[in-house]
């Protein structure tokens, strides 16, 4: 069986930058809605989708804003898009799918925790993270957990995490600490591009095992002493980066792998919320409901 663990947050956000306005018939925006509904039931469609899950960040804050005052928070989101998240993960669960919604750890971690509790269980031959966002990498194992960009239709597999980046999965907390993440709040060291932090990752797994010392660098990027200098003077800062991008593994998930299994879309939930909403043309489009087989 394969295992699809759906990244709802960023789903979302893709539905909503996507879709044209559409308003429920209380006035309520729901554009956003409607394309995560759709995109899932598309998902649902292909072979091999037999258990699914979908994690989202039921609030925009977590864990990591009290480590650190500039991590992500929900500032500069459309309030037409926050208005969303509670009903988009009513909408998920109405296809019959398990919804996370996460509000003192991140969605990516849940995606995290799912990825390392079942990759090694029976009959799992392999994990699909639906996510194009580069923290959720670093759960890449060989091609047993591999990450989808559903979007542009690319899978990375533990080659592809090594091409992409120039690291293996286990180094991209590292990675990123160093280069930082934009869309996540972490800054990075200053002077560490992409192609230093890969040279010296490729060459030293973590950033722990870098040595002040450009002297003692076995591999020497451009500008080794100075950059050397901002990594020493910036160590505490670097360390506190790592901990922010490294995903959790130990976000409580109450169901079993066996109440993953998609058994379809329950009907009267789903039009009844289809009606709710305005959604009439989509109230056929499930391709199996539930009790159907």
């Amino acid at each position: 069986m394969n295992i699809h663990l759906v990244d709802g947050t960023y789903e979302l956000f893709r539905a909503h930058f996507a879709m044209p306005p559409v308003a429920a018939p209380d006035g309520r925006p729901v554009s956003a809605v409607r394309g995560i509904i759709q995109t899932m039931l598309m998902l649902l469609r292909e072979d091999g989708v037999t258990h699914v899950a979908c994690a989202f960040d039921h609030v925009v804050e977590s864990f990591r804003n009290d480590m650190f005052d500039g991590y992500k928070t929900g500032a500069g989101t459309p309030e037409d898009l926050m208005s969303q998240f509670d009903l988009a993960e009513r909408a998920v669960a109405a296809l019959g799918v398990v919804v996370w919604p996460m509000v003192e750890f991140e969605a990516d971690d849940a995606l995290a925790t799912a990825a390392e509790k079942w990759r090694d269980a029976p009959n799992v031959e392999q994990v699909v993270i639906c996510s194009p966002d580069k923290d959720l990498t670093q759960m890449v194992r060989g091609s047993q957990v591999v990450c989808l960009d559903r979007r542009r239709k690319v899978t990375l597999d533990d080659a592809g995490v090594r091409e992409k980046f120039g690291v293996p999965p286990a180094s991209i907390p590292d990675y990123l600490a160093l280069v930082g993440d934009a869309a996540d709040g972490i800054p990075g060291v200053p002077r560490w591009g992409a192609k230093t932090a890969a040279q010296m990752l490729d060459r030293y797994g973590h950033l722990e095992n870098i040595p002040n010392d450009w002297e003692q660098w076995e591999v020497r990027p451009r500008g080794a002493q100075a950059v050397a200098a901002s990594l020493a003077e910036h160590r505490e800062d670097a360390a506190l980066y790592k901990r922010l991008a490294t995903l959790r593994l130990d976000v409580p998930l109450a169901e079993t792998l066996e109440q993953l299994r998609w058994e379809g879309v329950p009907k009267l939930e789903y039009q009844a919320l289809c009606a709710e909403l305005g959604f009439e043309s989509l109230m056929d489009l499930p391709s199996r409901w539930a009790g159907e087989g």
